[in-house]
Parts: structure tokens; C-alpha cells; sequence
């Protein structure tokens, strides 16, 4: 059962709790949003589908039940576009030995530590690894949207240069990391929200989004799969110190991201960069880079 005050319900909601833990703690709310999405979903009509989302975006903070239904939307719409980047919708999955261990070579240093991915590599095994559908069902619910490859993190090095760098919700802090080594003066912070699932190195300060922003007043902040219709993209763009906003997001507007909050704000401009997009991997997601640059005032 979920906590009955308002102010433990919205800090449980906080720890980003599970689609399945979201319906059997509001079952009538998943009713509504399970009706709301077949009703849009059916008409087949991708604007449809944005506005849905973008009102999701700006249902009331403080209207408790609205958050809920926001979140299990949010959670619904998110395995929606696995699905649709995967073609796996359900059913146990598991790769077998000789696609796990090339994957492994491939992506990863060890575990389920990620390593920035040789592209030249990539391109030649990839498409050799028949069961490569399924390795986005099985490590997203590990906190991992999507892969790195070389050529991005230097493109994003080259892109923030000399400038303080903040990651919000930085998740493990892997692209910080690759930040890092790349000489960025990059700082991941976290909520910490996804404890159940997520390994958070010390090197990610637990600050939430919002909070870090105020702290460390960066110049340059990056987010990588913000989770769709967030509240604290927003405060980015009311960040005065933020000169570049970069967010990695999937193709799918419904998929990630506050699509409402890019086109609310006035103060920067913003482009999708297909050449950044096409270096985010595996290219199956579809994955588009924006990047906000703040206009300058004569």
C-alpha cells in the first residue's frame, strides 16, 4: 500500500517506483490512464499522442492524484517505446551464451559497467548478434537507456570545452565519467531515486536535480533519457548561469524528456543534432540529441 499522507505518497512517488508498483498502489488511477492511452494510442495519431503527453507535463504539481496518473503514463508510454525499439513486449528474457559474451566484449568493462564503445567495432558485430532486440529489455531496468560510443563523448567534450559541467539525474554517472577522462570538469548528480536498481559510485552526489542546479550554478548541464514530462527540466532553463543544455532523448516524444518545457522556453535556442544522434547506440532506439544553446541579447 502506498503511504496515505499526501507528503509520504509524493516522496514514495519520488523513488520512481515500478509500473507494477504503480498500479497496485492506485489501481482506479491506472484504470483512467489505461482508457486515456487506448483512447489516443487507437486514433493512430502521433499529435495526438504528443498532446497527451505535453498535458501530462503540465498537470499540477501540487494535485497529487494528477502526479500519479502522470507517472503511471510515463511508465506505460516508456515500455511502449521499448517495445516498439525492441519488438520484445513481454515474456522472460535472456540472451544466450555467444550473443551475452560478445555484447559483454563489446559494451561493457565488466558487469554492467559500461565502457565507451568503439564505433568501427560496433558497426562490424552488431549486426552479427541475432538476439541484439533483446539486450535493451534486459539492462533498462538497471538504469540503462542507451550506449555511449567514442565519438560522442568527444564530440560532447569538444561541444562543452573549458565550462563547469553538471549531469542531472545522473543515474551511475557513466557519461560523467566519460566526460571526465575526456578532461570536461563534469559533476554527476542523482536523487538517488532508483536505489533498488541502480549502483550510485560515490562520485555521484545525491542531490536532485533542481537542488544541484542551485549549488554548483554550472555553465553547461547535460542529461542523458530524462524521464518523460520531469519536473526539473524546467529549472534548467531557469538556471541564469546555464549557456548549453544538452539532453540525450529518445525518439519518441513520448518516450523521455519535457517536450512541453523545450517549447515553453524563451531563452534558448534549440536544434537536433542528427550527427550526435546517429553516435548514441545502439541505433536501433532512434535517439535524438538536443541541444540548447541561450540566446545572446544585443
Amino acid at each position: 500500500m502506498p503511504p496515505r499522507k499526501p507528503k509520504d505518497a509524493r516522496a514514495w512517488l519520488a523513488q520512481r517506483p515500478s509500473l507494477a508498483e504503480l498500479r497496485d498502489a492506485y489501481p482506479a488511477e491506472w484504470v483512467t490512464v489505461q482508457r486515456e492511452l487506448a483512447a489516443v494510442i487507437g486514433r493512430n495519431d502521433l499529435a495526438a499522442l504528443k498532446a497527451y503527453a505535453v498535458g501530462l507535463s503540465s498537470s499540477p504539481a501540487a494535485d497529487l492524484l494528477a502526479q500519479v496518473r502522470r507517472q503511471l503514463a510515463a511508465e506505460a508510454l516508456k515500455q511502449l517505446c521499448l517495445s516498439a525499439a525492441t519488438g520484445v513486449s513481454s515474456g522472460r528474457v535472456r540472451f544466450n551464451l555467444v550473443n551475452g559474451w560478445v555484447a559483454q566484449q563489446l559494451l561493457f568493462e565488466h558487469d554492467l559497467e559500461r565502457k565507451p564503445v568503439s564505433l568501427l567495432w560496433f558497426r562490424l558485430i552488431w549486426p552479427l548478434l541475432w538476439q541484439r532486440r533483446l539486450l535493451l529489455p534486459l539492462v533498462q531496468p538497471k538504469g540503462i537507456y542507451c550506449f555511449y560510443s567514442r565519438p560522442l563523448i568527444r564530440a560532447l567534450a569538444a561541444l562543452i570545452g573549458d565550462r563547469t559541467c553538471l549531469e542531472i539525474a545522473a543515474g551511475d554517472g557513466t557519461l560523467s565519467a566519460f566526460l571526465t577522462a575526456e578532461g570536461v570538469a563534469a559533476t554527476a548528480t542523482d536523487d538517488y531515486s532508483w536505489q533498488q536498481s541502480v549502483k550510485y559510485p560515490a562520485s555521484v552526489l545525491r542531490q536532485d536535480a533542481k537542488a544541484a542546479l542551485r549549488a554548483h550554478r554550472p555553465e553547461v548541464v547535460i542529461c542523458s533519457w530524462p524521464p518523460a514530462g520531469n519536473p526539473f527540466e524546467q529549472a534548467v532553463f531557469r538556471t541564469s548561469s546555464v549557456q548549453l543544455y544538452v539532453a540525450i532523448n529518445s525518439g519518441l516524444e513520448v518516450g523521455s524528456g519535457n517536450r512541453a518545457a523545450y517549447v515553453q522556453q524563451t531563452e534558448f535556442d534549440v536544434a537536433e543534432e542528427p550527427a550526435l544522434s546517429r553516435l548514441v547506440l545502439p541505433p536501433e532506439l532512434g535517439a535524438v540529441v538536443h541541444v540548447f544553446q541561450r540566446r545572446t541579447h544585443a
